[in-house]
Order: C-alpha cells, then structure tokens, then sequence
C-alpha cells in the first residue's frame, strides 16, 4: 500500500526528475504543479509515470465550464491519477468537470480546491469572506452534491468535512509542517501526525521534502511520524 504522501515536485524540469529517481513509487505519489507544467508541459507527466509514480495534476482548473471540461479532458488523456478543480466555479463548471471524465475505462480522481492554505484571515477579509473555515466547509459540500471525489483543505477543516460529508469523501491537506520548520508562505500548517489523525487522506508535502539535503530520509521521517 503507497504511503499517503504526495511529493510536491514545484522545481525546475530536471532537478524535478532526479528528485523523482531518488524516491521509491512505493513510498509516494506526485504532484505536479503550474510551475513545472508551464515550463515543460505534457512530457513531464509521461517521464514521471514511467517511472512508476502515480501523478497528480494541479493546475486548479477554474474558467468556464467548456474550457473546464475540455481541460479535464486533455489532462485525463495524459492518464494522471488526480487532478484538481477551484469549487469555487459553481455547480455548472463541477458538473461540466466531472461528465468531462464519462465513459473513460480509467477516470482520473476529480477533487476540489476550497480555500488555499497560504490565505490568512486578513487575506480572505478583502475577499469578502469573514470565516475561512465555514467556507471551506460549504464549497466541500458543494463538490460533494456535485459529484467531486473529494476535497482540498486544510488540515483545520478535515474533522467536520469528514462528519458532514462521509469518510469516503476524499481530503487531501496541503501546508505540512513540522513544529520546527519554516512555515514559508503557507498560514494554515499542521504537522503530518495531527493531519493523519483528524482524518486527511492525503499529505501534499513539498519544501520540507524538496528543500532536504537528504529528501529520501526526509520522505521516511515522515512516513514514520504518521505510520
């Protein structure tokens, strides 16, 4: 069984590579991001999938629901694993989302970005949101009734999404940290071990990984700290 661990690859092209042949598939997913898709495009996922990894896109899809759908499309032909959506699109842009992947042998899992764990109190305040949390819970139920396999949030958010929408219904939690390391540009954090245990199904884990001097004891430190 893979760890729940997905490796944030938001660096250059080969740096990206030869961090992905230092891992072990076994031990993590991948993801790729706008950075390093703008900058290599498609090929990058076909070299990462080659080498055993399951890839999730992030591109945070967020247009109109025919460019939604057309994007989905695209990115679901490039055989990833997962790819995201801004839930914040509204229904018609979900559903366009999710009837995009129809008919395909092996769907690609649809989740839902809800709020960015970089967005602070202040930050959400000029948006015209006054609770970050309360938000997060409604757009997760809005990817829920519109079909989405789950959710991005942070890990803040996991408990009362698990309660109000099932356990089955997909968290994954970006802005892992541990109590001694840079929060860098991330205000929402929490450890690897408090996220697991409030019930994300999925780490997104970059910096703290990437950034190591030795990232493959780094991945198994943590895989430790949660097992």
């Amino acid at each position: 069984m893979i760890s729940p661990i997905i490796v944030a690859l938001d660096l250059e092209r080969d740096l990206a590579l030869d961090l992905a042949k230092s891992l072990d598939p076994n031990n993590c997913r991948l993801k790729v991001g706008s950075q390093l898709f703008t900058s290599v495009g498609p090929r990058v996922i076909e070299e990462l999938s080659a080498l055993g990894f399951d890839v999730f896109l992030d591109l945070k899809f967020h247009d109109i629901p025919n460019t939604v759908a057309q994007s989905v499309k695209a990115a679901s032909n490039l055989g990833v694993w997962m790819l995201n959506v801004h839930t914040s699109g509204g229904s018609t842009m979900i559903k366009a989302a999710k009837e995009a992947t129809t008919g395909l042998v092996d769907p690609p899992l649809i989740i839902g970005v809800t709020m960015l764990t970089s967005l602070s109190k202040k930050d959400v305040n000029e948006i015209g949101i006054q609770d970050i949390s309360n938000q997060a819970l409604s757009l997760a139920s809005l990817a829920k009734k519109n079909s989405l396999d789950g959710i991005v949030c942070s890990a803040n958010d996991v408990r009362r999404i698990k309660e109000l929408l099932g356990k089955d219904f997909i968290t994954v939690t970006p802005g892992i940290r541990s109590s001694n390391s840079s929060k860098d540009d991330q205000s929402r954090v929490s450890s690897a071990r408090n996220a697991i245990e409030k019930g994300a199904d999925y780490l997104v884990i970059g910096r703290p990984i990437t950034k190591s001097t030795n990232p493959m004891e780094s991945l198994d430190s943590i895989i430790k700290e949660i097992s």
